[in-house]
């Protein structure tokens, strides 16, 4: 989900020579001449664009968002498969798993996939971070507005039902998982703090 950790780590491998690549970036440049008409600009800029789940636009731009990445992750997937020596570490947004069974299976054939588990506290934060720095966020239907409920009431509640309605579908595309508790201890700053992620994930790889 938006905030466990992905960009972080994927940041920290990028400092250790890896190659990266941002989701969120791919799918921002595809959309600029409609993000550029109101002005904005990155990803906080792409969320306020989308704008509040329960606004008349959303459901028109929150497909206009995923087809945007079905797009950037059917092009990195095509350059992977043409070249298979190519490596890379690639920071998917939490709404990969939307993208359709035929992308999740050639990024399953193509890359070792990571799923960043949160705990029930800390998808408290989670919520917390969404209504107040939001990032984009696909719905799918789950926000459901209640008679009397402000937004943000709305959010707190349904947010832990799209967490939970998208975990199984992490869990089977992983090909391993790391709780996000157990990576906090290795978040110093170090260079040792990558390698040491790596090593975790190593510990699970298939036989």
């Amino acid at each position: 989900m938006s905030g466990a950790g992905k960009t972080h780590w994927t940041k920290r491998l990028q400092a250790r020579g890896r190659a990266g690549i941002s989701c969120d970036d791919l799918i921002e440049d595809r959309l600029r001449p409609r993000l550029a008409a109101g002005g904005y600009a990155g990803v906080h800029g792409v969320a306020a664009w989308m704008g509040w789940p329960d606004s008349p636009a959303y459901a028109e731009r929150e497909s206009e968002y995923l087809a945007a990445e079905i797009a950037s992750l059917d092009e990195i997937l095509t350059k992977l498969e043409r070249d298979p020596g190519l490596e890379m570490v690639l920071d998917t947004t939490g709404s990969v798993i939307y993208t359709g069974n035929n992308l999740l299976i050639r990024l399953r054939r193509q890359m070792r996939i990571v799923y960043l588990a949160a705990s029930v506290e800390e998808q408290q934060l989670l919520i917390q971070r969404y209504l107040t720095d939001p990032k984009p966020v696909l719905w799918r239907g789950a926000f459901q507005a209640r008679g009397g409920e402000t937004p943000r009431e709305t959010v707190a509640r349904c947010y832990p039902a799209l967490i939970g309605a998208r975990r199984q579908s992490y869990e089977a595309l992983a090909h391993c998982t790391l709780r996000v508790a157990d990576l906090r201890e290795l978040a110093c700053g170090s260079e040792a703090d990558a390698d040491a992620f790596l090593h975790k994930i190593r510990q699970q790889q298939d036989p």
